[in-house]
């Protein structure tokens, strides 16, 4: 049964008429057709006992007809109403729609008013997220072939990063050898921008790579991540250029203890909280504890950011194949910020990282 046949069973089981997919990651899920429609509309219906179909900008019909979908595509003109296209295809399929299931955490507010205006006397109650969410935690072995070739492409981009970065080099400047490698390799999607950041601009744990230059004797952060067939790698590593000084040196080995401690902790059985708890408790017992203020991880595959997040209060039991980010960070205001990450699925008694370059301290430059 792959996860479409999943779902239908599930929509059967709720007693519900038709699933709205909205979130074009999910549709890509479910359909193998990946594309961002940013402001037209690309819906998947899916239905407990009929055919799937796909709704699309007509730009859009072509693509999805090659991609290998198997079910009907219908599409609409930019000057023409969607919903009320959706609404005439829906009701030459079903005679009786009166129970929607919605991706509540994606669907607009915009959007469902225009469905419920097509379908008055219908409710929208019954939310999908959680159910996407739970048929997208466990990965498959083709998913998880693809997670390794975007680890590896993470790996070669570190390894051009830490050949380009020393002092008076600009973060851009580095960001942009990075990617550019990456692109003459054929690895034409970052999973987000590529960040560098230097020194204490590294204390800004959602900062931006700028045109700041590197100076002597800073440490660097990397967050950096690719695209490969639509899964994604996420992998951070911080760096010395020059010669780093015991401040520098005391906070990278805390936060390297911390990753380390988790990733050789996580095993199906333990709880995500418990897991943040192991690498929080290594950087509060050094002193840092306030200054790490994210939670240690969060789910990957499609989405570099997906369920679940590894963090205090969240009684989630890790099963075997799930596949999260392991990333404790310590960020000292005006001084310096170091974040470890690696990627790792869970195996049947440990884990399995996607990316394998050193987390030791390098020095550079």
């Amino acid at each position: 049964m792959n996860k479409l046949q999943e779902l239908q069973q599930s929509l059967q089981q709720h007693e519900v008429d038709a699933a709205y997919i909205s979130n074009f990651e999910d549709i890509q899920y479910f359909t193998g057709f990946g594309s961002d429609p940013i402001e037209r509309v690309l819906a998947l219906f899916v239905f407990p006992d009929a055919d799937p179909f796909l709704f699309a900008p007509a730009l859009e019909v072509e693509d999805i007809q090659k991609s290998g979908w198997p079910y009907a595509v219908e599409g609409y003109l930019d000057h023409e109403h969607p919903f009320q296209k959706i609404a005439d295809h829906l009701r030459s399929r079903h005679r009786a729609l009166h129970h929607f299931a919605i991706e509540k955490a994606n669907l607009t507010v915009g959007r469902l008013q225009a469905l419920q205006a097509e379908f008055p006397a219908a409710t929208f109650e019954f939310d999908l997220t959680p159910l996407v969410e739970q048929l997208r935690l466990v990965k498959t072995s083709d998913e998880l072939e693809k997670l390794r070739a975007a680890g590896q492409e993470a790996d070669f981009a570190f390894q051009v990063g830490f050949e380009t970065v020393r002092p008076g080099i600009s973060e851009a400047d580095v960001a942009a050898e990075i990617e550019y490698r990456l692109k003459k390799r054929g690895v034409m999607e970052m999973s987000f921008p590529t960040l560098i950041q230097a020194g204490a601009h590294a204390s800004q744990p959602h900062g931006d790579t700028s045109a700041r230059k590197i100076q002597e004797n800073e440490l660097v952060l990397f967050d950096l991540g690719t695209v490969h067939e639509g899964y994604i790698s996420d992998a951070s590593r911080t760096v010395a250029v020059g010669k780093p000084t015991k401040q520098q040196q005391a906070i990278h080995e805390v936060c390297l203890e911390a990753q380390l401690a988790a990733q050789a902790a996580v095993r199906p059985g333990i709880t995500a909280a418990q897991l943040d708890q192991i690498a929080r408790d290594v950087i509060i017992k050094a002193g840092y504890g306030e200054y790490f203020i994210h939670r240690l991880g969060h789910g990957v595959g499609m989405s570099e950011h997906e369920f679940p997040s590894i963090m205090e209060g969240n009684d989630l039991v890790l099963q075997e194949n799930m596949c999260f980010s392991l990333e404790p960070g310590i960020y000292i205001p005006g001084v310096a910020g170091v974040r470890i990450e690696d990627c790792v699925r869970v195996t049947s008694a440990g884990c399995e990282p996607f990316t394998h370059t050193a987390k030791q301290l390098q020095i550079f430059g």
